[in-house]
């Protein structure tokens, strides 16, 4: 398959946010003095031009075998090496390396005998033990959202239409996002980068809540008859299950193997950012290419939870008594600080940038998936803190089933 360079990036942010960020961070700007013209150099000794000589021979082998990286760091940013086309995409068979087992979910949790102060929750009541046991890549069953109460019990939240949840067990391959509590401005994908075929094959849904959807529906952004704003399909959630709307944000963002049932893959974005390119070129580039089951960028500024812990804190993100806790009992269940000079490290980066997640909804994606969303409701929902240490458990505790996670560099050309 013959690959090319498309000019433009996938999604787009405000750049000067990111911008800011990225001066002085030694990973996206390079540059090349330019020395004098060899001509005007006298009396150069002959071992001093075969110094030269070699330097220029390795400056022209990294400038090619460079271009053959998914990333090339040209001028100001690096720039993803999507296909130009769709026409030639043809979705990958089964990959055999996958891990194979099955996940179930748990429904419905039943209030325990002798317990009064009990009530049902979204994520159910998962004890230490449960959770111990979850991290298991095997047969099992699970909590993971949408659990529901004793059978006359109220709703624990997140409720949508029979309509829509029939629509979303129609999708295959799912792009979504969410704005709850007018968090955000609704920002359409550009749809001249959007083929035929994705518009077609490709279910595009913004999950909103009430609140957003009449305020939307006032400044003039009202869906359609069929229910759509643009290319997306506006679906309406209903009793939310946090007052959090962080929290609330991480139900469609970590469980899209839940909301979309029937779909192989996904792509999240935050509502920050914009589609700027086809999600078929994404899979392709992102997943198929490279034969990976998830993909979610680094962070652009740090690469160490505790360095995380501490901009958290210092910027007032969270309670400090909680984060402290999280962090007091990740390092007391293995986490240790990233060296970026460990051959063996696991990950090029403890902490993601988290906006934008490339799935394939195979049993380890959707798992880790679950363990990371559990983790967000047991402590923060800042998750940052916990990608790394619920990636490294997972690895920890599964040695003889891989998990194929792809966290490439922040890239301008992707997030701005």
């Amino acid at each position: 398959m013959a690959l090319h360079r498309q000019g433009s990036g996938s999604v787009q942010v405000d750049r000067a946010a990111f911008r800011a960020q990225a001066h002085g961070n030694g990973g996206i700007r390079h540059k090349l003095n330019r020395g004098r013209r060899f001509s005007r150099l006298p009396g150069i000794p002959q071992c001093s031009v075969a110094v030269f000589v070699l330097i220029l021979f390795t400056v022209f082998i990294i400038t090619i075998v460079g271009s053959n990286y998914p990333f090339s760091d040209r001028g100001a940013s690096c720039e993803p090496r999507f296909l130009n086309s769709t026409s030639q995409l043809a979705e990958p068979e089964e990959i055999p390396k996958f891990a194979k087992f099955s996940l179930q979910y748990v429904e419905r949790e039943e209030k325990p005998d002798g317990v009064d102060d009990w009530e049902p929750r979204f994520a159910g009541h998962q004890s230490l033990e449960e959770r111990e046991a979850s991290f298991y890549a095997r047969d099992q069953k699970l909590k993971c959202g949408f659990i529901k109460g004793p059978k006359g019990s109220p709703s624990t939240g997140f409720d949508l239409s029979e309509m829509d949840a029939a629509f979303l067990n129609t999708c295959h391959i799912a792009v979504s996002s969410c704005i709850f509590g007018n968090s955000d401005n609704l920002r359409t994908p550009t749809g001249k980068k959007v083929t035929q075929s994705s518009k077609k094959h490709v279910c595009f849904v913004m999950f909103v809540d009430e609140t957003t959807l009449n305020t939307m529906s006032s400044e003039g952004r009202q869906p359609d008859e069929k229910g759509y704003i643009g290319l997306w399909k506006i679906v309406v959630v209903r009793n939310l299950p946090y007052t959090d709307m962080r929290r609330t944000g991480k139900v469609p963002k970590f469980l899209t193997h839940r909301l979309f049932p029937s779909a192989r893959y996904s792509i999240w974005l935050d509502s920050k950012l914009r589609l700027q390119s086809d999600p078929l070129l994404m899979l392709e580039y992102f997943l198929w290419r490279r034969r990976f089951e998830y993909a979610i960028s680094n962070h652009y500024d740090r690469h160490c939870v505790w360095e995380e812990v501490m901009q958290n804190k210092r910027l007032n993100k969270f309670n400090h008594t909680i984060i402290d806790e999280q962090f007091a009992f990740y390092q007391s269940d293995g986490l240790t600080r990233f060296n970026a000079s460990d051959p063996n490290k696991l990950l090029p980066s403890y902490v993601p940038e988290g906006s934008f997640i490339v799935r394939a909804h195979t049993p380890m994606s959707n798992l880790f998936s679950c363990l990371w969303f559990n983790e967000v409701n047991r402590f923060t929902p800042r998750d940052q803190l916990s990608f790394a240490y619920t990636y490294m458990k997972l690895r920890r505790m599964n040695p003889e089933k891989h998990f194929y996670l792809n966290m490439f560099k922040f890239c301008s050309k992707i997030v701005g």
